[in-house]
């Protein structure tokens, strides 16, 4: 059994500690908002929040994370419902077009903010290299995560 804190919750998972978090957040635990992009963290689809870092979930094994503390998209807004500063400032910007990636984008964008609390385009722009947009919604992105520096 493996103990860990996703999302403000003790939760105990019976798994193989091999078993990459991507699937125990998603099969397990039913919080399907990480997504499966690459498998190969190349993408940014899955990324997580691991103790406030942003890690990618599909190379990151259950068995390292446990006692950590694991947010997912889904943790993101607080408990009276209140979307992140990020979210709102995704709907304000109309970032996602698919959508997809966009769990990934913004756990990126808060793991950055968190960093960087009012990044330049530089550095935004290498923070968020590893996270891929098939809709080419990069300018959208920037514009949004500026938006949360300022809220």
């Amino acid at each position: 059994m493996i103990k860990l804190n996703v999302n403000g919750q003790a939760r105990d998972v019976d798994v193989d500690p091999d078993t990459p978090l991507l699937w125990v957040v998603r099969e397990q635990l039913g919080l399907t908002g990480t997504k499966f992009g690459c498998g190969a963290a190349l993408c940014g689809a899955c990324t997580v929040h691991v103790d406030g870092q942003a890690v990618r979930s599909c190379s990151t094994f259950v068995g390292d994370v446990e006692g950590a503390s694991v947010t997912t998209i889904e943790g993101l807004k607080s408990a009276d419902g209140t979307l992140h500063k990020v979210q709102e400032a995704w709907i304000k910007h109309q970032v996602p077009q698919c959508g997809y990636c966009q769990s990934g984008q913004i756990m990126s964008a808060v793991a950055l903010l968190s960093e960087t609390p009012d990044p330049t385009d530089a550095e935004i722009e290498s923070f968020m290299a590893g996270n891929i947009c098939r809709c080419g919604m990069y300018a959208r992105i920037k514009a949004a995560i500026k938006t949360a520096a300022k809220a």
